[in-house]
């Protein structure tokens, strides 16, 4: 008599464990989670009304509802952030942690005929910290708004030439590393949009040439350089495929080829993750 009511309400327990609805990753995590250096991260918030507000290393950062079913916060990690256990934090007060694992990149060994581009003059080096500051301004941006996809289109057809993160040496000397995805691509071949956004910044720059930087919402943004042509200007909202310029070889490049940067929460991430090409 005693065993069976000692194993009724364990048996009433295990069968309401295993009642309990089990949220599988959504279609968002699936694609985007890719936690390592120069990565993203998702991670799971505390179920609520409203969109949970968090940061990353004082940054705020994307929250969607996924598949009408959980709040996740989407968060971009620099090629710096060391392996193993990180934390976003909440407007509460709270931690969540998350694990970033190891990523190793290749080396790129590339000869530049003008040497200036190599080690600038002192007046190239002044203009070169003034656009830095447009640009870095440019990709600390945060709007409200909603990202239209976070599938994305590629912004031009034709082979991925040079992968994100390798380590880039010019003439011998070792630069930063390879902060974008570049793209194959004849001088003239249309540059569109890989979601919808607003233009924030465009520039013809020491290193990058003719640029165009796209706000996608939340600190998702698109950076295009090299252009042969802008086709947009500041403060214009363009559409997902939306043409905002053509491919060219300005700035420092040896040849025609658009070089497109995926930022989110100011740190350059892997665009090959949002077009489903990721290779770990």
């Amino acid at each position: 008599m005693l065993g069976n009511r000692l194993r009724r309400p364990l048996a009433v327990l295990l069968l309401t464990a295993f009642s309990l609805p089990a949220l599988a990753d959504g279609f968002i995590t699936r694609l985007l989670n890719k936690p390592v250096p120069g990565g993203v991260a998702v991670v799971v918030l505390p179920e609520q009304a409203e969109a949970p507000r968090a940061t990353f290393q004082g940054k705020p950062l994307l929250t969607i509802r996924e598949d009408g079913q959980r709040w996740i916060a989407i968060v971009g990690l620099g090629l710096d952030v060391p392996a193993g256990q990180q934390q976003i934090d909440l407007a509460d007060g709270r931690q969540l942690a998350f694990n970033v694992g190891s990523r190793e990149y290749t080396q790129q060994h590339i000869t530049l005929k003008n040497r200036s581009q190599v080690n600038p003059d002192p007046a190239q080096l002044a203009r070169i910290e003034r656009e830095l500051k447009e640009q870095t301004d440019a990709y600390a941006h945060f709007s409200p708004r909603q990202p239209s996809n976070l599938l994305f289109d590629r912004p031009v057809p034709g082979r991925q030439s040079s992968p994100f993160g390798v380590r880039r040496f010019f003439n011998g000397e070792e630069r930063n590393p390879h902060s974008g995805l570049d793209f194959a691509a004849g001088t003239g071949t249309p540059i569109k949009a890989p979601a919808a956004g607003q233009v924030i910044l465009v520039g013809d720059y020491f290193f990058n040439g003719k640029t165009v930087f796209v706000d996608h919402g939340q600190g998702l943004i698109s950076m295009f350089c090299h252009l042969s042509a802008i086709d947009v200007a500041v403060g214009q909202e363009i559409p997902r495929g939306g043409v905002l310029g053509k491919v060219g070889s300005t700035g420092r490049a040896t040849g025609p080829h658009l070089h497109w940067n995926v930022s989110l929460n100011g740190n350059r991430v892997d665009p090959t993750i949002f077009i489903g090409t990721y290779q770990p």
